[in-house]
């Protein structure tokens, strides 16, 4: 068991990761109260009767109160909302911070909402599976996984404290910290987690519209790559819209360039250049055992056990 970290933590709506945010706190013994708020009924029953919090509540204002620690673990596009609802009750000196998988929106939106005497620093934990709810969470999601702060450009020594103090929070849950600046992540998280997203909902669609494939087909006959492959096409869409509108520019910057690279893919094929292919294939072969040995993989977890009560659809990486 850590040290109290925080006295009291709210977190302000509870999924995939807000669950798991609150789990791992209680825990790791990081934080003493907790608080949760929830705009859906279901979801705040469902809290409760998990005992996950001491208090849950509707207001994001109610649960915010005298809290030193505030997590927005709503889609990205409703976290300004929510914040603004939140500002009047946020204590001095409280650090508020976020779990989206974009940044510069949730950053823009912590500028116009958050008051001058509480810390605002963006987090992004790079963690979470296809399931979503308050059921699907468990206090180990974050351990080996890397959370990236992207701290406000300030060199006031305050702030520089509460960046260290949020650092140990995650530090204490298992996860590896990084910082980063705004734009770099976006433009990061774009390639490694949104581009695979966008795919993965992309081709389930394209088998789906396939007059000459039938749906029990597909089923029946998907090799592993394909069920793999398209697992995270099960992720929550209410999230995914969020997060490729806010991040519009990265991904359409990297969508251009995997499109050129997927028409050079397509002439190698319609003309036979087998060694082109050979070539790539080697190549990105080679890069993903690197990742490999790297060590920069986690095994998925084992979500067997975890999925009863769960709802249907998940959470981002």
């Amino acid at each position: 068991m850590s040290e109290i970290i925080y006295p009291k933590l709210a977190v302000i709506g509870c999924g995939l990761i807000g669950s798991s945010v609150v789990r791992a706190a209680r825990a790791y013994g990081v934080v003493g109260q907790i608080a949760v708020a929830d705009s859906s009924a279901d979801v705040r029953a469902r809290v409760a009767a998990l005992g996950l919090a001491d208090t849950v509540v509707d207001d994001p204002a109610e649960a915010v109160r005298d809290a030193d620690l505030v997590i927005f673990a709503t889609p990205s596009l409703s976290i300004e909302a929510a914040a603004d609802a939140a500002a009047a009750a946020l204590k001095a000196g409280a650090t508020v911070s976020d779990v989206g998988s974009v940044k510069g929106v949730i950053a823009e939106a912590f500028q116009r909402t958050i008051p001058q005497d509480v810390f605002a620093i963006p987090g992004h934990p790079i963690a979470g599976s296809e399931h979503s709810g308050p059921d699907a969470g468990y206090a180990s999601l974050f351990e080996g996984r890397w959370t990236i702060l992207t701290p406000q450009d300030r060199s006031d020594q305050p702030y520089g404290d509460a960046v260290a103090r949020l650092t140990a929070f995650w530090v204490a849950l298992g996860a590896q910290v990084d910082q980063m600046d705004v734009r770099h992540h976006d433009l990061v998280l774009a390639v490694t987690s949104h581009l695979p997203h966008l795919i993965a909902y992309n081709i389930v669609g394209t088998a789906a519209d396939l007059e000459e494939v039938t749906r029990g087909e597909v089923i029946k006959y998907s090799a592993g790559g394909f069920r793999d492959f398209t697992r995270i096409a099960a992720s929550d869409p209410i999230m995914w819209r969020d997060v490729f509108l806010a991040n519009k520019d990265a991904v359409l910057e990297i969508l251009g360039r995997f499109t050129e690279d997927l028409q050079a893919l397509s002439r190698a094929i319609r003309w036979g250049e087998g060694d082109k292919l050979q070539e790539l294939f080697t190549r990105t072969r080679e890069i993903r055992r690197g990742v490999i040995d790297a060590g920069q993989e986690t095994p998925e977890p084992d979500f067997g056990r975890q999925r009863k009560g769960s709802s249907a659809a998940g959470a981002e990486g």
